[in-house]
């Protein structure tokens, strides 16, 4: 049998009513159909979102006996993470395990959790968002059509390059990193004295390997499973920042859910954040000595406290902002 290729408008059609589309107008969860959400993700399989997306799916179905049904779609099927916030946005998808950066393009409060060297450890970050910080964020994704049921870990994050070894802030001037578009990623390594690109994750690669950019930066398990040290094979361990992967429903999808289902979603989710974690923590321990193991591949630590004072100015940045009170409370949160 010859194999199928499903792009995003076949996948949309092929499934019938997605998302908001799928709950509008449903009965409630007692229906004889399942009713069907499409959960969307752009990390390719093995990644730990990956992993977390269809142990969620598979909970759901459990839980509501059937009649909850969600459909992964990963590796970007349903367009880049901009592209699917749109689709939340309009309701015609359920769910996405988005980025911060493109978030923060409709929710810039959420950039600063990025800001640099805030978080060490990511349950630190996780830990956080499900408190005071969470609570200042909710009504903000609210009032632009969407509804956060979890947060999951998109890693501390290092710097790979193709170039040389990267030890100082001096040893990133004259190359240019591809970010995500983040402005607290793209102020930090504008305050390290590197160019900056913004590229979509799913374009990384090629643009790696045809020399657009010299170097970007990822938490290792995106670096393994998007196979980036093939073609970027200088791997510095800077711990610049840490990264949320906020999971995003359709308020309208939302709100069309009966109080069970809703239930039964927040369980799921609360199961699967903790199997994404712990796989990321996990994977991100092996993948370090397996890099240092390959002989293909440079590994090395930074002067840590050379780049905390190199990008000491980007705080004093982010608290002029619109939104500099909760960069405060942020700060004061984390660090006291």
């Amino acid at each position: 049998m010859k194999d199928i290729k499903m792009n995003r408008r076949t996948f949309l059609q092929g499934t019938g009513a997605i998302g908001a589309a799928a709950l509008m107008g449903a009965p409630t969860i007692l229906r004889a159909a399942p009713l069907k959400i499409t959960f969307g993700h752009g990390a390719a399989a093995g990644n730990p979102r990956s992993v977390a997306a269809e142990k969620f799916a598979e909970l759901v179905k459990a839980k509501s006996g059937g009649a909850l049904e969600v459909t992964v779609a990963g590796s970007a099927m349903l367009g880049d993470d901009a592209a699917m916030l749109t689709s939340l946005r309009t309701g015609t998808l359920g769910i996405s395990a988005n980025s911060q950066g493109a978030t923060s393009s409709i929710v810039p409060e959420l950039a600063a959790l990025g800001l640099p060297f805030l978080f060490t450890k990511s349950e630190d970050g996780v830990k956080i968002l499900k408190g005071k910080i969470g609570d200042l964020l909710k009504p903000k994704f609210e009032a632009v059509g969407l509804v956060p049921i979890g947060w999951w870990d998109n890693g501390i994050r290092h710097i790979t390059n193709s170039k040389r070894v990267i030890k100082t802030p001096d040893d990133l001037k004259g190359l240019k990193f591809r970010t995500p578009p983040d402005p607290a990623t793209i102020d930090i390594f504008q305050s390290l004295g590197a160019a900056t690109a913004q590229i979509a994750f799913s374009e990384l690669y090629v643009a790696l390997q045809q020399k657009v950019v010299d170097g970007q930066e990822n938490p290792l398990t995106n670096i393994a499973s998007s196979k980036i040290f093939e073609v970027n094979p200088f791997i510095s361990l800077s711990a610049h920042k840490w990264e949320s992967t906020p999971v995003l429903m359709s308020k309208m999808a939302w709100n069309r859910l009966d109080a069970k289902s809703k239930e039964i979603i927040l369980e799921a989710m609360a199961e699967a954040t903790t199997l994404q974690i712990g796989t990321s923590n996990e994977a991100n321990i092996k993948l370090e000595k397996d890099f240092r193991a390959n002989s293909a591949i440079t590994v090395n630590n930074v002067d840590l406290d050379a780049f905390r004072k190199q990008t000491a100015s980007v705080f004093d940045k982010w608290e002029q902002k619109p939104f500099g009170a909760f960069v405060k409370d942020l700060r004061k949160t984390v660090l006291g």
